[in-house]
């Protein structure tokens, strides 16, 4: 089976139902570094709230609608009814490896420990998943009053011992399905059609079992990466599996 189109990931999102400490109902603030996500909107109604450098906004979503935004937003999907989506990831293999920060409050962001404690789901993953929610929203709260800039900072400290296998990640994924396009086209320039005779297709079923994720209910869609190009750590060919901090 042969990757994703440009090396990207997919998944379905049902949105959380369940009620936040603010009253709306929705998913977990949280910010990527380096991959850039976007929304299609198959079902339901709601919105996206992000906070930039540039501001707070609230985008609405309805069935067709397209959204994405850019590494450094902040993003909370809030589900106004059903709300369903495809999301597409750039560098499919970084969400997984820990591509995400969630907004929480400055002095649990400040401690390694006491992140990835409020960050793992253990015990009553809905129940967790909850609790989550409600501690990245208190922070969320207050970044809209300021700090943006620390907290860039402070997501820096948590990420970068993980750059070198992001930059891996990147390599043997994204990067090598950029290069081969770029072969494929030196070849058809000199004639050389031998690729097009390589054509497949592949199908994936829906995954069964979701997992409780940052935005909602997750169904994380594997495909193995090119046999050429596996990334580091996977056994028998790269799938993008579930998170480790699942979103």
């Amino acid at each position: 089976m042969t990757p994703f189109p440009g090396g990207v990931g997919i998944s379905g999102v049902t949105v959380y139902d369940g009620e936040s400490a603010d009253g709306l109902c929705g998913g977990t603030p949280h910010m990527h570094l380096v991959c850039s996500e976007a929304y299609v909107v198959i079902g339901g109604e709601g919105s996206v709230q992000t906070l930039t450098t540039t501001g707070f906004a609230d985008t609405p979503l309805h069935p067709g609608d397209v959204v994405w935004f850019t590494p450094g937003t902040i993003h909370r999907l809030v589900n106004a009814g059903g709300l369903r989506l495809v999301v597409l990831m750039q560098n499919s293999g970084l969400p997984e490896a820990g591509d995400a920060v969630f907004t929480f409050p400055a002095p649990v962001l400040a401690d390694p420990q006491a992140y990835r404690a409020a960050a793992t789901l253990t015990g009553d993953h809905a129940a967790a998943a909850r609790r989550r929610r409600n501690l990245a929203l208190e922070g969320f709260q207050a970044l809209r009053e300021g700090g943006l800039p620390e907290f860039h900072s402070a997501a820096h400290r948590l990420k970068h011992e993980l750059l070198d296998d992001w930059r891996i990640r990147w390599r043997d994924g994204p990067l090598a399905a950029a290069l081969t396009t770029g072969r494929q086209l030196e070849q058809l320039k000199a004639g050389d059609l031998r690729h097009l005779g390589h054509g497949e297709v592949s199908r994936l079923e829906r995954p069964e079992h979701p997992v409780f994720g940052m935005c909602g209910r997750l169904y994380p869609y594997s495909a193995p990466a090119s046999p050429a190009a596996p990334l580091r750590g996977a056994s028998g060919g790269s799938h993008i599996r579930p998170p480790k901090e699942p979103f």
